[in-house]
């Protein structure tokens, strides 16, 4: 007698496709800050193989959400044809449309390696981040001085 081979649910295909990328690699330069981030063409380049493996597919729409202030946001939709999974994350207001264009790049990046449970290569721990907070702040603090 065959064993029955039993369906994986869609966490655990979400959680396989995690598991077949493993870490993705931060290869593109800010020259601005200094510091190298993974490409959003890059990293779909990686996730599309392992998505097609486990029969999943993702979409991530720009939608407008309603509450106490109209908002845009940005829906992350995991499918496998039975069951979906919708995660919703919303984006800041910004006026200028080349910053919201790279904030709705960053989030969409940053949604995807969360979703997906991905790593980086060189992860810091938040630690660029926390300087440049620091030394606003202390730039912030020193120029509120009066001398």
């Amino acid at each position: 007698m065959e064993k029955e081979k039993k369906q994986k649910t869609l966490t655990q295909k979400i959680h396989q496709v995690g598991v077949r990328v493993g870490s993705i690699e931060k290869t593109k330069e800010n020259p601005f800050f200094k510091s190298k981030y993974f490409d959003i063409n890059d990293l779909l380049a990686v996730l599309n193989p392992a998505l097609e493996k486990e029969g999943l597919s993702v979409i991530q729409p720009l939608d407008m959400e309603t509450g106490a202030n109209l908002h845009a946001v940005i829906r992350t939709i995991v499918t496998n044809g039975k069951e979906t999974q919708t995660y919703t994350l919303p984006l800041p207001t910004i006026q200028d449309p080349q910053k919201m264009g790279s904030a709705i790049t960053y989030y969409r990046r940053y949604s995807l390696q969360s979703l997906f449970g991905l790593q980086t290569n060189d992860d810091d721990d938040g630690n660029v981040a926390s300087k440049e907070t620091r030394a606003n702040k202390k730039a912030k603090t020193t120029d509120d001085l009066e001398l």
